[in-house]
């Protein structure tokens, strides 16, 4: 079989934030994470500037820009305030998320169908500006279809229910979950769309995405930075590239 073309990495330093903002002060700082996360073998490095920024900040996105090396992909809900950071800044890539104030973390994919007039003028501007834009979506036909018809350039697949099911044990629904997400990264990679997948992939749930030949990227994060604790961030996102690389075999 031909080797595939190497997957990207990209490094979500969000919790280094949560970490800082649990004592306030500046320590740890994101953007020292990012850099470490470069020399590790990081592609890229992704930070959500959440509505209630609840880890990071305004000003970790303005350093990001001024010292990143790495491109910066920048996750935001779709709404005006977050539209017009956006542009100001002009970062390499948008990815639009879904957001509740009251959730813990991303619960699901954007609802796209449902919103495709609002989010096709709202993504405009962003890519008249220059950005990639992204959407986080569901591994679901219907959602795809509105994303490419919408103007985006890539989807995220949405990773989550596929690493719970695992973890939970539930092996038969986690065959289910990772079969449909490798349908529709080849049906989304038939339209013409970049595909990208992500959220709670550790080293146990990795490979199988990995190994699909139509995911160019992986955006990976509260596992790497917990795994930090033990092994280090260098360490850490070494053994997640190699991971990668070996599945991509």
């Amino acid at each position: 079989m031909k080797p595939l073309g190497r997957l990207r990495l990209g490094v979500n330093i969000d919790h280094v934030a949560t970490v800082r903002n649990a004592r306030g002060g500046a320590y740890p700082n994101p953007i020292r994470a990012a850099k470490l996360a470069e020399e590790a073998g990081a592609d890229g490095i992704t930070a959500h500037l959440r509505e209630d920024r609840r880890h990071i900040s305004d000003a970790d996105i303005e350093g990001l820009m001024a010292n990143l090396r790495l491109p910066l992909n920048f996750e935001m809900a779709a709404t005006a305030e977050m539209q017009a950071i956006a542009l100001r800044h002009r970062p390499h890539a948008v990815c639009i998320v879904p957001e509740k104030r009251e959730e813990r973390t991303t619960e699901g994919g954007l609802e796209v169908a449902r919103e495709e007039n609002r989010l096709a003028h709202f993504i405009a501007p962003l890519r008249e500006a220059g950005c990639r834009v992204s959407i986080f979506i569901a591994a679901d036909r219907r959602q795809i279809e509105a994303a490419a018809r919408i103007g985006a350039q890539v989807i995220e697949l949405h990773t989550g229910a596929y690493c719970d099911a695992h973890a939970e044990g539930h092996f038969d629904a986690r065959d289910r979950e990772l079969a449909a997400l490798r349908d529709m990264a080849a049906f989304a990679h038939s339209l013409g769309l970049e595909v990208h997948a992500g959220h709670g992939l550790t080293y146990e749930t990795v490979a199988p995405v990995a190994a699909m030949p139509e995911v160019m990227e992986l955006n990976i994060g509260h596992f790497l930075i917990g795994e930090a604790i033990f092994r280090g961030l260098g360490p850490a996102i070494g053994e997640m590239r190699r991971l990668m690389d070996e599945a991509r075999g």
